[in-house]
């Protein structure tokens, strides 16, 4: 191991134990860490897990070594948290969640970002893809009992998607091709002319998908930037994208 990863285990990233492992379904797993860093972390809903899945193997590049996961759930008292973790990249994380074993340690590190929980609207749109799905999850978890949420969740195979950590579906499921904008739009269109207050949509997932519809609501009809929340997970063309 490199001096740059001795640093990184010793001083950046803390330690957790995978305390469960669970295939949700052919494409995606659960898996449950345990620290006791976790139970004073300031949490705010929509922060993710930077994972050092690669710390320790040598064929593996620096970049690579650091993967962002998106935080399902969060329980401080108890010092665990659950992530869902994607294969369909066939990438390092997905080589990484289908080999690791309950009781092995992993290295981590808090990342807040932007995409977080916000209560300022009257009602919400969640638009995303299998990537996406936790992140939505604890967004619409966190947000108060009185919001209104409408959601398009969509998978090339249905049965990928998977329930709540609650074991609850609030939000719609679809069926559709890669990339699919048209079917979307058409969607977005009917739903939107039904949302009343001030708005507010959560686009996820595919970069391109995330691309195309942010536009969409910035030019076509004229809501506000901060009305339109956007966090890219990954493009079928690009290595590693968070």
């Amino acid at each position: 191991m490199g001096i740059i990863e001795n640093i990184l285990k010793k001083v950046v990233l803390q330690e957790a134990t995978i305390l469960e492992k669970t295939q949700l379904s052919s494409s995606v797993y659960k898996v449950k860490l345990q620290s006791k860093n976790i139970t004073n972390t300031p949490f705010i809903p929509g922060s993710f897990l930077r994972l050092g899945i690669g710390i320790g193997k040598e064929d593996i590049s620096f970049k690579d070594k650091i993967r962002s996961y998106s935080v399902w759930n969060i329980n401080k008292k108890e010092g665990t948290l659950d992530l869902a973790i994607a294969t369909h990249s066939n990438g390092i994380g997905a080589e990484w969640v289908k080999n690791c074993k309950i009781g092995e340690l992993i290295y981590y590190k808090w990342k807040k970002g932007t995409f977080l929980v916000d209560n300022t609207a009257d009602s919400y749109l969640m638009i995303g893809d299998l990537s996406a799905l936790s992140h939505l999850y604890i967004i619409n978890r966190s947000l108060a009992s009185n919001k209104k949420v409408e959601s398009i969740i969509y998978s090339q195979n249905k049965k990928d998607l998977f329930t709540d950590i609650d074991g609850t579906t609030p939000f719609n499921f679809y069926e559709m091709l890669q990339n699919p904008q048209e079917d979307i739009l058409e969607k977005v269109k009917k739903i939107t002319s039904k949302m009343n207050g001030k708005k507010m949509v959560y686009l996820a997932g595919d970069s391109r998908i995330c691309l195309d519809l942010n536009q969409y609501f910035r030019k076509e009809l004229q809501w506000d930037t901060k009305q339109i929340k956007t966090k890219p997970f990954w493009n079928p063309n690009k290595k590693g994208l968070e």
